[in-house]
């Protein structure tokens, strides 16, 4: 009654054990393709660590010296200035992490935020009365009036691309995973277990538990059994050079780090251009949103303070070159896995499956 191992010889199998066996090569085949993903995913999964730590580095770092631009050159809106502050940087992860958000919404929401403090505390520092109204009204007042020049959009260009980049290449990791998960998890047709039984056990039936398939054997029902994964060839190579793509956009015009590490100056250069634009927006603002009560004298030009550039600290640093050198690794080791899907058969076949060094092995019917 043996459905898959049958032999004109005496056999000591039984229809129990076949299905037994099925069982078996099921468990082995999705066992040894883990095995083969697993320094893959370990990689990617290892890169998509490094790169939110390093990413996170920076972000503090960049959070940090902003929130200082204020402390030491806008003492009087520092305090006020702390939320917006958090919100955009805390912004900028969401959008690297995938959300639905974008950079322009993030930086336009951080200067219609700053306008009310910029206005208040630097242009008319003896501002007394600042309703929730009038607040407001700055708030709309800044889409319109433009306070900050030409340099909240320039922020919105330059952390758009490196963002976006970035953003792109977290999501192609995040996909890669799923990709391998799949593959190991994929079905195995009636046809490829019987085949695979055929293969491995069948042998022992007859007694012969030390023959192995031979490797041209081997090749074939691996190949026949993996057809759908190895379908993956065209698109996994497509990802890799996707991957590469990104990569060397990070590194050079689009680089996360010099954007990031931009922000507290391109910050700093717009509230100079709001201070010294005062009088003319002092004049708009006055129409729009009417005059709200003031002290005597106006203390606006004494606030006028230009930060220069400071050092680069040690930490900004180590965590640049960390996060260019992991990407450099990564992409060097992916690229000698473009032809992973191509080759899983041989992969497969490799090792203590098959025989090598013998003049004997099994093709399916007998020894040959």
């Amino acid at each position: 009654d043996l459905q898959i191992c049958q032999h004109r010889a005496p056999t000591c199998c039984t229809k129990k054990m076949e299905e037994s066996y099925q069982a078996a090569v099921r468990r082995e085949r999705t066992q040894s393709i883990q095995a083969l993903n697993f320094e893959l995913k370990y990689m990617i999964v290892g890169h998509i660590t490094a790169f939110q730590e390093a990413f996170e580095s920076l972000r503090r770092f960049a959070e940090n010296r902003t929130s200082s631009l204020f402390e030491t050159a806008y003492r009087p809106m520092a305090k006020e200035a702390a939320e917006p502050v958090k919100e955009l940087f805390t912004d900028i992860s969401l959008y690297i992490l995938g959300a639905e958000t974008t950079v322009e919404s993030a930086v336009l929401r951080f200067f219609d935020s700053l306008f009310p403090l910029v206005y208040s505390r630097l242009i008319n520092p003896g501002i007394t009365d600042l309703s929730e109204d009038y607040t407001e009204c700055l708030r709309l007042t800044r889409q319109d009036i433009n306070p900050f020049g030409h340099y909240s959009k320039n922020m919105v260009t330059e952390l758009s691309k490196s963002l976006w980049a970035s953003r792109m290449l977290s999501q192609a990791l995040s996909l890669g995973i799923e990709v391998i998960n799949t593959t190991e998890h994929a079905a195995l047709t009636k046809e490829c277990s019987r085949a695979l039984v055929k293969m491995q056990y069948c042998p022992h039936c007859q007694g012969l538990t030390l023959i192995r398939p031979c490797v041209g054997y081997c090749l074939n029902v691996m190949r026949g059994c993996l057809a759908s994964v190895s379908e993956l060839d065209a698109q996994w190579r497509e990802f890799i050079s996707t991957l590469e793509y990104l990569t060397n956009g990070m590194a050079a015009s689009h680089d996360l780090e010099i954007a990031l590490s931009g922000i507290w100056n391109s910050i700093n250069e717009a509230i100079l251009h709001a201070q010294l634009n005062g009088p003319q927006l002092s004049a708009t603002v006055d129409k729009v949103c009417g005059q709200p009560k003031q002290q005597e004298g106006n203390l606006s030009s004494a606030n006028i303070v230009s930060v220069k550039e400071v050092a680069e600290t040690q930490t900004f640093v180590m965590a640049h070159t960390s996060l260019n050198n992991k990407r450099r690794e990564f992409i060097n080791y992916m690229k000698r896995s473009r032809t992973f899907y191509a080759s899983i058969a041989e992969r497969l076949c490799d090792g203590d499956l098959v025989m090598r060094d013998s003049s004997t092995c099994w093709n399916g019917e007998d020894v040959v």
